[in-house]
Order: structure tokens, then C-alpha cells, then sequence
């Protein structure tokens, strides 16, 4: 995608374990089961002017693949998912004395404002995924009633589809998120298609097997809305992560008033305010593409977890 990103297709699904607060940082290894505490954000404006120079560009995805023992074919992954996301056992909550807090719901991913993009790669390339993202949804109405006839890479997204409408709120979105990951293995653009950047739709994906991060995303972001999310409840983001200093794309989607961040390179998911050392640079949903614009006021997430070191500074490209 843009710029140089080595982290947009991470070969090893990372498990995180994020800390709110403290001033500690603790960056990405390459371990089996990291743990990764992301505490420090940075001025928006900083990391929206290095991209402003990277488009068009590309995030790169150079992280070698170590995925050999995930599944190769639709049946273990679909598998696999089941296995590792069962029914959340529901929790009952105390009894709340007076009137109940109302949890104001955010417009924008990351509690940041967003104003319309008219022109420009992103939008460009945002336009021509919708229009095969189009052209794919026809192919799976045909394959809802004409299973004989529908593709391999079809079923494998309906099966996917369906398992998720199987549930609902954040188990919906979890199983989701673990099968897309499960099922594509992460490969540059440059490898897999001799190009820099090239965004794909999600049966192209999974016809390939392949892909970096925003294939990724846009595979979840049209899973998700096939399953049953409201489409302005899903958001492709496009950010840029301070953790490894590069650029990332990632899916926020609403859920009781919170933003929830589905990742490629984790099973877990996290609320978009618990991971403060990713600066949104864009949004990307079904009415266009929006640029997100600094905090007017000071930033509360910086203020809560002090830089206490040089690898907190904004880096250049």
C-alpha cells in the first residue's frame, strides 16, 4: 500500500495483550505468542504529512512468511475458526443505583473528526474496489441459489458469511475476523503481482490465497456488512502505526457505542482507544473516502502515557 510497511501482512497471527496506561513500551517481537503493550501516540498532523508524500505508494509487506503449519485449504481453516471461537458465555451486570450512563456513540473511528476526500489515490483506488466489490456480490447472489455452479473462493466467503451470521455482537466480529485471517497468507504485491500497490476484492483474494494488509481488510469489511453489520458500522482505516513506524490498513467496526479493531496480524480484538500508537490517516467505507483530522484540543491519549523514550518519536520516511 503506502509507503514502507513490512508489518501489513505479519505471517504469524499475534495475540496482544494491551495495557490502558503506564508509560511503558514494549515493541512487536516475533515470538509465537507476543505481548504487546501500545501506549504512546504521537501528532496527528506528523504522520498525515509523511503519508501526504507516500501517495501513491505502497505498504509494502517484506515480513517473511513463517506460516507454514496454518491451513491450506477452507475446510481446516472454517475448522480451526470454530475451535477457537466459541459462544461467549453471557455475563450479567451489577445492579445500577440512579439512571444508567449512557455510552455516547462515535461518529469517526479514535474519537477523531473526518471531512470528505474529493480527489487522490486513496479515493481513486477506494472507487475501483467498490465496482469489483459490486461485481463480486453478484456472483454470490448467483451462488445462493445455484450452488453447483459457484466458485471455490465463493463458497469459501459464504461459508465464512454464514458462520458469522451464527452469531452476533463481538462474537459475530471475532469469528469473522480469525476465519479471514486464517484463510489468506500474507504476500506483498510486489511478490504476488509484480506491481507495488494493488488493491483486490475479496474472491480474488481468496482465488489466490494471498494477500498484504488492505486485502485483508477489505475482505473483513465486506464479510462483515455480508453478515449482517450495517454498512456504517464498518470502516476501513487506513493507519499509521508508531509501534513499527509504517503505514497500516485495518477495519474499525461500531459495536455498542465502541470502535473494535480487527487486525491481520492478531486474533484479538481491540477498542480503537486502547491502541493509541496508531494515528488514523483515513477512512474508507461505502460512501467514499474521509481524511481524518487532527484533535483541536490536546490530545488526552498522550497525556495519559508521557514518551519516556526515543523510540516514542514520530519517525521519517
Amino acid at each position: 500500500m503506502f509507503g514502507r510497511v513490512a508489518v501489513c501482512s505479519t505471517a504469524a497471527l499475534l495475540l496482544v495483550s494491551l495495557r490502558p496506561s503506564g508509560g511503558e513500551t514494549v515493541a512487536f517481537t516475533s515470538v509465537d505468542v507476543p505481548a504487546v503493550s501500545v501506549v504512546i501516540a504521537t501528532p496527528h498532523e506528523q504522520a498525515r504529512d509523511q503519508i501526504s508524500d507516500q501517495i501513491p505508494g505502497q505498504i509494502s509487506d517484506q515480513i517473511p512468511d513463517q506460516t507454514e503449519d496454518r491451513p491450506h485449504d477452507d475446510t481446516q481453516a472454517l475448522a480451526k475458526v470454530a475451535a477457537l471461537d466459541p459462544a461467549e458465555p453471557s455475563i450479567e451486570s451489577p445492579a445500577v443505583v440512579g439512571p444508567a450512563i449512557q455510552t455516547p456513540v462515535l461518529a469517526e473511528p479514535f474519537e477523531l473528526n473526518t471531512e470528505p476526500v474529493a480527489s487522490g489515490d486513496v479515493l481513486t483506488k477506494w472507487n475501483g474496489v467498490e465496482a469489483d466489490i459490486r461485481a463480486e456480490n453478484e456472483i454470490l447472489e448467483l451462488c445462493r441459489t445455484n450452488a453447483e455452479q459457484c466458485p471455490a473462493a465463493a463458497r469459501s466467503l459464504l461459508a465464512i458469511v454464514a458462520q458469522g451470521r451464527a452469531q452476533t455482537g463481538r462474537a459475530r466480529i471475532g469469528i469473522i475476523n480469525r476465519a479471514i485471517n486464517l484463510a489468506i497468507r500474507p504476500m506483498s504485491d510486489l511478490a504476488q503481482w509484480g506491481v507495488l500497490d494493488r488493491w483486490s476484492a475479496p474472491l480474488e483474494t481468496l482465488t489466490t490465497g494471498h494477500g498484504d494488509c488492505e486485502d485483508y481488510a477489505i475482505a473483513k469489511y465486506v464479510a462483515l456488512i455480508q453478515a449482517g453489520v450495517a454498512a456504517e458500522d464498518v470502516k476501513l482505516v487506513i493507519v499509521h502505526d508508531l509501534a513499527v513506524d509504517e503505514n497500516h490498513a485495518v477495519v474499525a467496526t461500531r459495536l455498542n457505542g465502541d470502535w473494535i479493531i480487527l487486525d491481520n496480524r492478531w486474533l484479538t480484538l481491540v477498542k480503537d482507544r486502547e491502541m493509541p500508537r496508531m494515528v488514523p490517516l483515513f477512512a474508507l467505507e461505502q460512501t467514499g473516502v474521509r481524511l481524518f483530522l487532527p484533535m483541536t484540543a490536546p490530545d488526552v491519549r498522550r497525556a495519559s502515557a508521557p514518551c519516556e523514550n526515543a523510540s516514542c518519536e514520530p519517525a521519517s520516511f
